[in-house]
């Protein structure tokens, strides 16, 4: 039994049924976010600008679009989940380190943006780590492997 087979296993043996509610919450939280971002692209090539990513702005912020929408709606549904989580994690990780640390961490404008983008952060590197859980389509699939 190799290492992913027994963390997977020792989650699925421990996952609490309410950690799905919040997986849903997350989803459409990040699918959210991906419809703000092409509602208002301008606001994102500003902050991606601010940022230093010149050469590759336009290219970057539609990956972040389109991975916002399709991985919230796998999140959500509980399907894929560990990949589509493994999408979000270096956009997370680029919002708090780059897009934050530009204007400061301490900085009092910025405190409640990057307190939420650290808390995705951090739930999307728990349901990595945890998976998707009973009330998902990953769990459904397993459970019925021919329909």
């Amino acid at each position: 039994m190799n290492t992913i087979s027994k963390i997977e296993h020792w989650a699925d043996a421990h996952h609490p049924q309410w950690i799905d509610f919040i997986r849903v919450i997350l989803g459409l939280f990040i699918l959210y976010k991906g419809i703000l971002f092409i509602s208002d692209t301008d606001a994102l090539l500003a902050i991606m600008k601010s940022a230093d990513l010149q050469f590759v702005n336009l290219g970057l912020a539609h990956f972040v679009a389109f991975a916002h929408l399709v991985g919230g709606i796998l999140i959500a549904m509980g399907l894929v989940t560990r990949i589509a989580i493994a999408f979000q994690i270096p956009i997370l990780l680029g919002a708090v380190l780059f897009v934050n640390s530009s204007q400061g961490f301490l900085s009092v404008s910025n405190n409640l943006e990057f307190g939420i983008s650290l808390a995705v952060l951090i739930l999307l590197l728990v349901f990595f780590i945890w998976g998707s859980g009973k009330f998902s389509v990953d769990n459904w699939m397993k459970k019925h492997p021919y329909g």
